[in-house]
């Protein structure tokens, strides 16, 4: 039973955050144009409000260096993380965007800044409690939780249109809100023996080829997968006329395959392995972008989005299980946010060189490029599992 509560709070704290990322992505310059702010603007805000999500190492500097007030290493970052990004929510109805557009970026970065600390302690609390033989298990749970907190965002556009943005806002505060109970009730951290205290020579982690392998593979990956995702609804739109509507249940479905790849990949890591998940991440990514290059109609864009959201899911599940395995515990939320803000890294020039390939050779040969490119990602995991004991022997 307490393990069943134990997940269940990692899956809705990672619920909370997906809404919010999927908001961001889907809904907010929605939002905003209905201000009549331009594009630039617009841009502006995401560039400023995921800065957080690159500095992630300093938060977990912080956490893995101070226990705060004598309350622990994580346990009240992740209460703080929270109820900032509540707060933040709903505070954003009572201002104008259009006439106070430094305070909404202001209160934009807030926002994210309250995610990035409690992702960056949660992923830390999950490092400092969970054995080696339920790491696959536990990233797969909060990659469910993620995506679905993505498709929980579909819903939100309806309610836009049929009420108000406010109830928006107020109802992500509210889903924001909703771990609260198990995080006070149920994150209990682990006695912070010698070998788990903070020391600055644990840094000397990343020296190692397997560290340095995977990180670069995390931003690859990023990359090309972040990259191809980027472009598939304006392909659609402009090869096959799908309509908003549509092209809002395609990233559903995409969510819902996150869901099947997040359950699959757990079990693959710990069962077959996590080399054997990150392999097939990478291959079936592969896949899933060559049939981009010879879709026919956009009736096979549900079944394509399907195995590109799973592909997505195997992928990070097998990435974050092996990061967990790789940290050093002196620095385990330091470690891991580094791995993840050079993933991020790899997202944002992905975004980029996508729109910038698209624009020289065309949507499909973009596809075609990515796909090939994302296979030479294989040749970085045996720098990876051949050096690091059990899981190169999964």
């Amino acid at each position: 039973m307490e393990k069943s509560l134990r997940y269940s709070m990692f899956g809705m704290i990672y619920f909370a955050e997906g809404a919010i990322l999927g908001y961001i992505t889907a809904l907010n310059s929605l939002y905003l144009l209905s201000f009549n702010i331009s594009m630039t603007q617009i841009g502006l805000v995401s560039t400023i409000a995921m800065i957080p999500f690159v500095l992630k190492i300093f938060l977990g500097m912080l956490s893995d260096r101070f226990n705060l007030l004598g309350w622990g290493h994580r346990k009240p970052y992740i209460i703080i993380g929270l109820l900032l990004q509540g707060a933040c929510l709903l505070v954003v109805p009572l201002l104008n965007p259009g006439e106070q557009y430094g305070l909404f970026v202001m209160l934009a970065f807030l926002m994210v800044t309250g995610m990035a600390l409690y992702d960056t302690c949660t992923d830390g609390l999950a490092l400092d409690t969970t054995p080696p033989e339920e790491e696959g298990r536990i990233q797969g749970v909060m990659v469910i939780g993620r995506a679905l907190g993505v498709i929980a965002v579909g819903g939100m556009g309806f309610l836009a249109q049929q009420a108000a943005w406010g109830t928006v806002f107020i109802a992500l505060a509210a889903l924001t809100f909703l771990p609260l109970p198990l995080v006070l009730a149920i994150a209990k951290e682990a006695v912070r023996t010698s070998e788990r205290r903070f020391e600055w020579k644990a840094f000397a982690a990343f020296k190692r080829t397997p560290v340095l392998a995977l990180a670069l593979v995390g931003a690859l990956y990023s990359l090309f997968i972040y990259g191809a995702n980027e472009i598939v609804n304006p392909f659609l739109r402009e090869s096959f006329a799908i309509t908003l509507t549509t092209a809002g249940l395609l990233t559903m479905t995409w969510g819902v395959g996150m869901v099947l790849g997040g359950l699959s990949g757990g079990w693959v890591a710990d069962k077959i392995g996590q080399r054997q998940a990150m392999a097939g991440g990478v291959v079936f990514g592969s896949i899933s972008m060559l049939l981009f290059v010879f879709i026919p109609s956009a009736s096979w864009a549900w079944i394509i989005m399907l195995v590109f959201g799973l592909t997505f899911g195997l992928y990070d599940t097998a990435f974050f299980a092996t990061g967990m395995y790789l940290t050093d515990p002196r620095i385990a939320a330091s470690m891991f946010a580094v791995l993840m803000a050079l993933a991020n890294i790899g997202i944002g020039i992905g975004f980029g060189a996508a729109g910038w390939l698209v624009d020289l050779t065309g949507f499909r040969a973009t596809f075609g490029i990515l796909a090939g490119f994302n296979l030479l990602v294989l040749l970085l995991l045996p720098l990876i599992y051949n050096n690091i004991g059990r899981t190169s022997e999964a």
